[in-house]
């Protein structure tokens, strides 16, 4: 049952998204393999739902070992037949590939968390929207993001995937203000 906590409203109705809503989007994660994974993930989410996603997430987890991005980057013809072949994860040959070229991609940044928050200052953005209506596809930071990744070999990762990407690693606040975890997150 829903408490009555006032909500974004995309995080309201499927428990899924309830649950990934109030516990999980937008807190800043420093991890680097938990933000390869939230990275990958966007990039997988590219024409389907979210909640789509979110209901594979725990098949990804186990096709793809746990997002060790060094496994997945010695991942070989057979790895990907197998990924093919695996119902818990959505089947795109090009989201796959792109999956174990993007491993190899993020090995050669390093510190991943210190590149990737970069782009915001080392901090998380504080917006102050009061209608999803008003909350961007994109911003400037994610554009540069996303033409450094590509420069580096990452693909699956424009500027709107990595708009998504920023708000569910916590590098911004993109919460309501009038949603209970605005205030939680930003400290206000």
């Amino acid at each position: 049952m829903t408490d009555d906590r006032p909500r974004c409203p995309w995080g309201t109705g499927d428990p899924l998204n309830l649950a990934y809503h109030d516990a999980e989007w937008g807190v800043p994660i420093h991890d680097d393999r938990h933000l390869f994974e939230l990275l990958r993930l966007e990039g997988a989410q590219a024409g389907l739902s979210w909640t789509t996603i979110l209901r594979k997430r725990e098949g990804y987890r186990l096709a793809f070992e746990g997002w060790d991005p060094t496994r997945i980057a010695g991942y070989g013809p057979e790895d990907e037949a197998r990924l093919l072949a695996d119902p818990g994860i959505v089947r795109n040959r090009a989201k796959i590939a792109s999956a174990i070229g993007n491993a190899r991609a993020f090995l050669a940044i390093g510190d991943f968390d210190r590149y990737a928050w970069s782009f915001v200052g080392g901090k998380p953005i504080q917006n102050r929207w009061t209608a999803m209506g008003n909350v961007p596809a994109e911003t400037d930071a994610s554009r540069a993001l996303s033409r450094d990744l590509k420069k580096r070999g990452f693909s699956f990762v424009g500027p709107t995937i990595v708009y998504a990407f920023m708000q569910s690693a916590g590098m911004v606040n993109d919460h309501l203000v009038s949603c209970f975890r605005y205030a939680e997150l930003s400290g206000a």
